[in-house]
């Protein structure tokens, strides 16, 4: 995963911008994965782990009527998590991660490894993508944390979503 963040923390640089994470069920990893390089600080610009749904109200703004009809795990979720944090900070691009990590808490319709990410960019671009990883709860949240850095260095080399 470092390989990843060298090539993010290189584009990032580049454009002189910061990132704003916001984790759900990673809870930090991304976030953490990031700032362990040195000199993190002239990219990273905050962090939300946002795990509830009351935090994804309180600290980004999401809807609690889009939580209650779409679920926290949904990518109108997850892009409504990246817009409030671009929103909540002087981030330039935000990056949201919701899912369900397991081992419990999977259904028919949204099963264990089902994670979705959100993108924001300032000045309005947003938008989600969804992942289906299999694997133990610390190897979907691995996963999770990895595929959130691939699809930001995706959105920075093709300069915007």
């Amino acid at each position: 995963m470092q390989d990843l963040v060298e090539k993010i923390s290189v584009l990032l640089t580049e454009r002189e911008w910061m990132i704003a994470t916001v984790e759900s069920c990673t809870a930090g990893l991304l976030a953490a994965a990031i700032t362990h390089r040195p000199g993190a600080s002239a990219i990273f610009e905050r962090g939300f782990v946002t795990y509830s749904n009351r935090s994804k109200i309180d600290c980004l703004g999401v809807s609690p009527d889009l939580l209650t009809s779409k679920g926290a795990v949904s990518g109108e979720v997850a892009e409504a998590m990246a817009v409030g944090a671009i929103k909540n900070s002087p981030a330039d691009l935000a990056v949201s991660i919701t899912g369900i990590a397991g081992p419990d808490g999977g259904t028919d319709e949204k099963p264990v490894g089902l994670v979705y990410f959100g993108f924001a960019l300032r000045g309005g671009s947003a938008g989600s993508i969804k992942q289906q990883f299999e694997g133990t709860r610390e190897h979907i949240r691995g996963l999770a944390a990895a595929t959130a850095l691939k699809h930001m260095i995706t959105i920075l080399e093709q300069d915007g979503l």
